[in-house]
């Protein structure tokens, strides 16, 4: 669902994977209220950015650091001249989906492009922030003691929840603490704007399109009126961010009063958001994974999604829980994340970790969520330390370090300053090669090295 924001940061180095989850730009859009500027966020007039007269800020008017091809600014104005007729395409889609003509007229009338969206949809940052960053800014007190106050202000809705979905209350009220800081930071563009203008220009039209036919759909059908769909330059909506696709196959009417209203209902938005993750595979009793030491010398080549074992042979290979419990009585599997490498701490994550996954698929969200909700539940903070000491590679030194894999035959891919697995895969290669721990984490020392320094 996503996510509310405008920067690739966590994307770039928490490898997370290229899929989309419930928001269309998956960890693109998840920090964005949390960073961006106030401007980005709305839609409104920044002091350096001259107002179109639609009162949005400008499109900066060059092409989009992805190099694609619908990306260049010539086919951006192009697809722009084109916007009304593209709109007017998709009303025999629209009918296939019962949407009246009287409905997409309404809906459709008036709506213009924001160009904008393009300089977001394929933004590159210069620099970026460590998972503890990350961490220090999504999981602190003032959100913590908010999200206190939110489970008991509605203990009822969350008790209903727990019981008909079995969907754990921390979990949800993480991900509304998280996704829009507990319903204050939402995003205040408009959902049919910025999905039709994502439909008709730039690289993810067919995806968008489908999303501008949904939320066409929800207004409709009465569940939500345009006031309410407002939310982030992807198109995701509400306190806990739904993709029109999304609110249409999981949003549900808990309160029964004939809409499914996930803005300002909390018993729908709680519920619905439960529903989302129950159908996403959400194991009912189990955690999302546990902090773990790893011992000196382990191969970190078995840090791996794809290598996931029983707790009881990750024990075995000498891994503990951070805190000196046990590991409980499962045969679940569990594979071991080191998002900071060996010189961090490591965590063995269970089924539920890969369902909040599903949710938006950058791992640094989803070790935000895990961890929020064991704060809420009253846990105490992660046990080992971060490498604070360690800097954030730049986005030329990223390059830099894709090209230098490249030219040692480790990576394949083409050098584009953005991580992720295969970059970590090639990385790994390199630090194998040399003796270091195969850890996959893109030190400013692994370029160093790399460098022959």
């Amino acid at each position: 669902m996503r996510q509310t924001g405008a920067v690739v940061l966590a994307a770039v180095l928490l490898w997370s994977q290229p899929a989309l989850a419930q928001s269309a730009s998956g960890p693109l859009d998840f920090l964005g209220n949390i960073f961006k500027s106030k401007s980005d966020q709305t839609g409104s007039t920044s002091p350096t950015q001259p107002a179109s007269p639609g009162g949005a800020t400008q499109w900066s008017g060059e092409d989009g650091a992805s190099g694609h091809p619908l990306m260049t600014a010539s086919a951006i104005r192009e697809a722009a001249a084109n916007f009304d007729n593209c709109v007017a395409s998709m009303w025999p889609d629209a009918a296939r989906r019962n949407i009246s003509q009287e409905s997409f007229q309404r809906f459709t009338a008036g709506l213009s492009p924001d160009l904008r969206i393009m300089d977001l949809l394929d933004s590159q940052p210069e620099f970026t922030k460590s998972i503890w960053d990350y961490l220090d800014i999504l999981v602190n007190d003032n959100r913590l003691a908010r999200g206190r106050e939110i489970l008991a202000k509605y203990k009822a809705q969350f008790d209903a929840t727990e019981k008909a979905y079995g969907v754990d209350r921390y979990i949800i009220a993480a991900i509304w603490g998280i996704e829009s800081n507990y319903s204050t930071q939402m995003g205040d563009r408009s959902v049919l704007q910025s999905t039709a203008t994502l439909a008709c220009i730039g690289r993810r039209q067919k995806y968008f399109r489908d999303e501008f036919l949904s939320a066409l759909e929800i207004l409709h059908h009465g569940d939500l009126s345009v006031e309410q769909m407002r939310g982030s330059w992807a198109g995701a909506f509400g306190p806990t961010q739904f993709m029109p696709t999304a609110f249409k196959r999981y949003a549900v009417d808990a309160d029964g009063d004939g809409r499914r209203n996930v803005v300002d209902d909390p018993a729908d938005l709680i519920a619905s958001t439960a529903n989302n993750l129950k159908k996403d595979g959400w194991q009912s009793g189990q955690s999302w994974g546990f902090e773990v030491v790893v011992p000196k010398g382990f191969n970190y080549m078995l840090a791996d999604r794809a290598k996931a074992m029983t707790l009881a042979q990750w024990e075995h290979l000498g891994l503990k829980r951070a805190n000196g419990q046990a590991f409980p009585p499962t045969s679940d599997k569990a594979y071991l994340l080191a998002p900071a490498g060996a010189e961090g701490p490591g965590f063995l994550m269970l089924q539920n970790f890969r369902v909040i996954m599903k949710y938006n698929p950058a791992e640094a969200y989803a070790l935000a969520i895990g961890h929020f909700a064991d704060r809420l539940r009253g846990g105490a903070p992660f046990v080992q330390a971060w490498p604070r000491g360690e800097r954030e590679l730049s986005r030329a030194e990223r390059l830099e370090l894709q090209q230098l894999l490249a030219q040692r035959g480790f990576y394949r891919g083409t050098p584009d300053g953005q991580f992720g697995g295969e970059t970590r895969e090639a990385l790994r290669g390199f630090q194998a090669s040399i003796g270091a721990p195969a850890d996959g984490f893109a030190s400013s020392a692994m370029l160093d090295r790399l460098r022959g320094q």
